[in-house]
């Protein structure tokens, strides 16, 4: 069964008539990527950002889509959908998802450290109330 992203392709490239070469072209990428991403069973790290916007040039398809297809096809879930109302995630950021997914993944001895630095760093960046 193909994963997300392949199936992007795969759908993309029989629905337009297209090669790999064609959207490697219109994206500008090596045509060896857009095989390996359409090719690849599992995708074992998310391709960087300059690929997927390549990869959304070349497919003529938004960038939010080719994201979300290859975050799944790395196994990282992606939490809300643009368009779903919510603003918190209209816009979602890659960092986020993966920060998500791999928490999910931790051990609870370390997700409880996880949590320790993120209050800590949250608390640093907080406004602080005026001394008196």
């Amino acid at each position: 069964m193909a994963n997300a992203l392949q199936q992007l392709i795969r759908d993309r490239l029989d629905r337009k008539g297209w090669s790999y070469g064609d959207v490697a072209r219109r994206g500008g990428i090596p045509r060896s990527t857009v095989h390996h991403l359409a090719t690849t069973d599992r995708v074992v790290r998310m391709p960087q950002s300059a690929t997927l916007e390549g990869l959304s040039k070349g497919l003529e398809l938004p960038l939010d889509t080719v994201r979300r297809a290859a975050a799944e096809a790395c196994g990282i879930h992606v939490y809300g959908s643009p368009g779903d109302g919510d603003p918190e995630t209209a816009a979602t950021d890659p960092e986020v998802d993966l920060l998500i997914a791999s928490v999910q993944k931790l051990s609870a001895d370390d997700r409880r450290h996880v949590t320790a630095l993120v209050e800590s760093l949250l608390d640093r960046s907080a406004p602080r109330a005026p001394e008196k």
